[in-house]
């Protein structure tokens, strides 16, 4: 999230406080991390879409979810359009990091390590995001 840039889905930052939990919080508005294997859609395999916590926007298809035993939920590609990649040099290195595009939450980190055909893997904390499941 940039501090500068305003996204289609605003809020104070009061709002989100009061909206998301601390740990939400810290995820979304602070570019934190969940401790791996803790996070709730870490072994889901619902069919449905992920969405951000932060705002509903759809960013994630469950086809697209696999286990890539890193303890996060990951896949090997978003939606079109609906992450923003930003370089982030924290930690003393270069990832790349994934924002909603629609509400400036970060979501995690994208990799250039994955399995399938996309060589992706979107590193995602289960805090910021929620399922919708896709009806029978």
């Amino acid at each position: 999230m940039s501090k500068n840039k305003k996204y289609p889905f605003d809020k104070t930052e009061e709002a989100w406080k009061a909206e998301l939990s601390s740990q939400e919080y810290n995820i979304l508005r602070e570019k934190g991390t969940e401790h791996p294997f803790t996070g709730k859609f870490n072994d889901h395999y619902e069919k449905g879409t992920y969405i951000c916590k932060g705002c509903d926007a759809p960013l994630y298809f469950s086809e697209n979810k696999f286990d890539s035993h890193c303890g996060w939920p990951s896949y090997d590609q978003a939606i079109e359009g609906a992450l923003e990649l930003v370089p982030d040099h924290s930690g003393g290195i270069l990832r790349t990091e994934i924002i909603c595009a629609n509400c400036g939450g970060h979501q995690g980190h994208v990799f250039n390590d994955g399995p399938t055909q996309t060589g992706l893997r979107y590193c995602v904390n289960s805090a910021s995001i929620n399922f919708n499941k896709k009806p029978e």
